[in-house]
């Protein structure tokens, strides 16, 4: 696995993820540097987007909110990206 852009906030937002979906061990976290701003792009398991998002995308708001504060520990910027595949 290559060395993370953000590693506080990679840590932060798979943490909260797995905490929220029904398969924890589908959680892929990927960190892409986008001319100087990190996309953090999170994969779920099959059905799990849904309670990621939440309803007219509050919890994706607000994983989005405290993944960006814990970005300031990384000195970068960050925006999280949920990939449905």
């Amino acid at each position: 696995m290559a060395e993370s852009l953000a590693p506080v906030a990679e840590s932060v937002l798979t943490h909260v993820v797995r905490s929220i979906v029904d398969d924890p061990d589908a959680v892929r976290v990927e960190s892409l540097d986008d001319d100087g701003k990190i996309v953090l792009e999170v994969r779920v398991g099959e059905g799990d987007l849904g309670r990621v998002i939440g309803r007219r995308g509050r919890t994706a708001m607000s994983i989005r909110n405290v993944v960006r504060a814990a970005a300031t520990r990384d000195g970068v910027d960050v925006d999280v990206d949920f990939v449905d595949d």
